[in-house]
């Protein structure tokens, strides 16, 4: 794939013309990574965007503070990372690892600005492109939130498993109790009633059968409870990566459209005052002058 063909497919350049597009990929630089070589780090200074030429990147959140490391996404060929240093040069919010051996393409921000941003149909592909992203991360963020963890758990259980969690629940209800003592009541009624009891008063037999009842109940408890502390942590584990995740999407959004936001103005004061320098050195009438077309808040 040339990069022109890689830079049609990024959805940030899609307001470029051909023209446009096989200049910028002139100016991009070509770099080569060993599977496991980190691309960049959560931290650094961001100052280029990154297009997949070949191979796989992982994007991830670094172990800090006891936790584990979390994986955020998997970026394949012909799609993009760190974007997010285009607009605001701030650290990068994650750190970049080649998951194979990649061929990536730079991109630069002055470069980007020079091309991208002073183009007015290139601006909307932008601002189009951080809306569908929000709208994706929203979805994936809710459909991490509703994983069945619980369920994914329990189907991964054994036919003893599910054995012991039924004894376990049943001998913690009402029916247990009740045919347990409707059971006491028929098995002593039996011995009255017949000629020849085979389990007469005392019922050492019953009591035997009793006893190995109570002790096949405590192992079998004991197993359930186990499994469901392994549920309870492995649900909190999930919720753990969830909320972190959510922090994490909800933080950068905010600082890309915040930055996105920004950007736009500053581009879009300067058109404005272009084509009102150029409406005026051309004696146009001011009534047909251009007025504003956007305005923070």
């Amino acid at each position: 794939m040339h990069p022109h063909e890689l830079l049609a497919r990024v959805p940030l350049f899609r307001g470029l013309s051909e023209g446009a597009q096989i200049s910028l990929a002139q100016r991009l630089v070509e770099r080569r990574y060993l599977a496991g070589e980190l691309v960049f780090s959560k931290g650094d200074t961001g100052n280029a965007m990154f297009c997949v030429l070949s191979g796989k990147v992982e994007i991830f959140l670094p172990p800090e503070g006891g936790a584990e490391r979390v994986d955020l996404k998997e970026v394949n060929e012909g799609e993009y990372l760190g974007e997010l240093a285009l607009f605001d040069e701030k650290p990068r919010s994650a750190s970049a690892e080649a998951k194979t051996d990649c061929v990536l393409l730079e991109l630069s921000r002055e470069d980007f600005i020079r091309d991208v941003v002073r183009s007015e149909a290139a601006v909307l592909a932008v601002l189009s492109e951080m809306a569908v992203r929000l709208r994706d991360t929203n979805a994936m963020l809710s459909q991490r939130a509703a994983k069945d963890v619980v369920k994914e758990f329990e189907e991964s259980l054994s036919w003893r498993d599910r054995l012991a969690d039924r004894v376990a629940e049943l001998n913690g209800s009402w029916a247990f109790i009740i045919g347990l003592i409707l059971v006491t009541f028929g098995w002593a009624a039996l011995n009255w009633m017949i000629d020849r009891p085979f389990d007469a008063y005392p019922y050492v037999f019953f009591n035997l059968l009793l006893g190995i009842l109570v002790g096949l109940q405590g192992p079998l408890i004991m197993m359930s409870q186990n499994r469901q502390a392994a549920k309870d942590r492995a649900q909190a584990s999930t919720d753990f990566r969830v909320n972190l995740k959510n922090e994490v999407g909800i933080e950068t959004l905010t600082r890309e459209i915040n930055a996105l936001r920004k950007e736009m103005e500053e581009r879009l004061v300067e058109i404005e005052r272009s084509q009102i320098e150029l409406a005026s050195g051309a004696g146009e009438p001011a009534s047909t002058r251009p007025t504003r077309i956007f305005s923070g808040t």
